[in-house]
């Protein structure tokens, strides 16, 4: 392979129903024409941006890398932490292969790098705590020097989390990192896409907006490249990908409600204090927990064939908004958390919440994702341009977790563990 460094932008929820819009814009249309591409990408389950980002970089599904959702299951705590820190993550990665061969890598919010070895990082994790605040929580978790440098140069133009000023910011960074270090690999995840999508819609102008935002994003990319003297066709090979698309929602499921009413949750002054089972939400997906800690086998059983008679009940009627339910062995089969009791997947229109009443849910969401990577009209897709790449191979469908063993190969690495294949096809 001729390419010397590998450049991996993110666009979390673009979709493969975006494809005949965004191809027509002038940045992502020069691109694809220099591309080999994929607009039938499966993504995971669930498909939710932690468990998809990780799969991209191990080529694992959740079920074997660990990340089985963005949260992890504190039911006790009104603002549970996600799974931020590379700890979390079992086996290794594209950027530990990497990094073992002296590569200097680099990240910009890319989810789950927290405390991980990447040279250049700026993970992506939020003050949590009451004692800590955003500065002292990212420069724990990242490089110090580093993200202080991005700070003092581009820190005015963020603001808070809020799009496109997010983006923005990732964009200015990942400019000036090229610039300044030329890193021989970058992971960059950009969300004004995903966001614009949770509060307006899958089809909202404030989602096609963001598309736009992304084309003019991919072309100061590509021009910066070309001043760098990095080019795609001698050295340097970038991936423009998504981790899963969004369905437009209207209707809400609180199962831990009901569970509150069953006796299996208890609440004192609005906060849980004890659980016996607890539904934790994938948006559109949500994993039931039966704790296994202080309760009798007989008690386990018992409130399992309880819940589940219940959730058949509430499956055969339609206004519920279930659409599946599956067992501990089947969530493993689909990729899924293996440590479920059971795994449900929402109707369309549907998704779940954590919340116990309505009145509780800080943000109504008007689409989402979580759901079942086979949904029609639910994938999402893959773009890559580089010296060792065939312009215009269409590759009819793949799997995300090809995504990783493919660039591996591309820089001549190993991905140990991976259960992707190497799309050998896009290659000269």
């Amino acid at each position: 392979m001729k390419s010397k460094r590998l450049i991996v932008i993110s666009l979390d929820a673009l979709g493969s129903t975006d494809f005949e819009m965004f191809s027509q814009l002038p940045n992502f249309k020069k691109f694809i024409n220099h591309a080999a591409f994929c607009r039938q990408v499966r993504s995971v389950y669930p498909s939710l941006t932690y468990p998809a980002h990780t799969t991209i970089v191990t080529g694992r599904p959740p079920a074997e890398h660990g990340i089985v959702n963005n949260i992890l299951i504190q039911p006790e705590r009104s603002s549970p932490d996600w799974y931020w820190q590379r700890k979390y993550i079992q086996g290794t990665t594209l950027y530990d292969e990497a990094l073992k061969k002296g590569m200097q890598v680099a990240a910009l919010l890319w989810p789950v790098t927290a405390k991980s070895d990447i040279t250049w990082n700026l993970p992506e994790i939020f003050a949590n705590h009451r004692w800590s605040n955003q500065i002292m929580t990212s420069a724990a978790n990242g490089t110090l020097g580093y993200q202080l440098t991005l700070n003092r140069k581009f820190g005015s133009i963020r603001d808070g989390i809020r799009q496109p000023a997010l983006d923005n910011f990732v964009q200015a960074s990942m400019k000036y990192t090229i610039r300044t270090y030329r890193p021989d690999m970058m992971f960059v995840h950009l969300t004004d896409l995903d966001t614009q999508r949770h509060h307006f819609g899958v089809h909202s102008e404030e989602a096609h907006a963001a598309i736009e935002r992304h084309d003019q994003r991919v072309g100061e990319l590509m021009h910066l490249l070309h001043r760098c003297g990095m080019s795609v066709k001698r050295d340097t090979t970038v991936v423009l990908l998504g981790d899963h698309s969004q369905l437009d929602v209207q209707n809400i499921i609180l199962i831990n409600r009901f569970l509150r009413e069953q006796g299996y949750i208890r609440v004192q002054h609005g906060r849980i204090t004890d659980w016996k089972a607890y539904c934790q939400n994938c948006d559109g997906s949500a994993y039931i927990y039966i704790r296994k800690n202080g309760l009798e086998k007989s008690e386990q059983i018992r409130i399992k064939n309880e819940i589940y008679d219940w959730l058949c009940a509430m499956k055969n009627d339609p206004d519920n908004g279930i659409a599946a339910i599956y067992s501990s062995k089947k969530a493993k089969e689909l990729g899924a958390d293996p440590e479920c009791t059971f795994m449900l997947e929402a109707r369309r229109g549907f998704y779940f919440q954590n919340e116990l009443d309505m009145g509780e849910i800080p943000d109504v969401q008007r689409a989402t994702h979580g759901f079942h990577p086979g949904r029609k009209g639910y994938q999402t897709v893959f773009m890559a341009v580089g010296p060792d790449i065939m312009p215009g191979v269409e590759i009819e469908e793949m799997s995300l977790m090809d995504e990783g063993p493919t660039m591996a190969e591309i820089m001549g690495l190993e991905l140990p563990g991976a259960k992707g294949k190497v799309l050998r096809e896009i290659f000269r």
